[in-house]
C-alpha cells in the first residue's frame, strides 16, 4: 500500500481484486478522529464511501468492504463512471 500525507491526513491506495481477476486499486482518504479516537477513512473516487475503526490497518481493512459493498450496490455503468472521474488535487491555501 502506498501513502502520503498532508497535515495530519493521510492518502493511501488500496487495491482489491475484482470478480473478473482484475486489480483494482482506489486512493482512500485516511484521517485520525481526534475528538472520538480511532481513523475515518474515504474514497473519494465512490461517493458516499465511508468508513472507520479504531487503528489505521482496521479502517484500511473496513474501506475494502465498504468499496466492495458499494460496487456490488452499483449497476456497471454507474462503476465505470465513478471510477472515469479525473483524479482529485491536494492544493494549499492561504487564508
Amino acid at each position: 500500500m502506498n501513502s502520503m500525507s498532508a497535515e495530519g491526513i493521510k492518502f493511501k491506495y488500496v487495491s482489491l481484486q475484482a470478480k473478473s481477476g482484475e486489480i483494482m486499486k482506489f486512493k482512500v482518504i485516511l484521517e485520525e478522529d481526534k475528538e472520538v479516537g480511532g481513523y475515518v477513512v474515504s474514497c473519494p473516487a465512490l461517493v458516499g464511501c465511508h468508513s472507520q475503526g479504531d487503528t489505521v490497518d482496521e479502517a484500511l481493512e473496513n474501506i475494502k468492504e465498504a468499496i466492495e459493498a458499494c460496487l456490488e450496490s452499483l449497476s456497471g455503468d454507474v462503476v465505470k463512471e465513478s471510477l472515469s472521474k479525473p483524479s482529485s488535487k491536494v492544493v494549499d491555501v492561504v487564508v
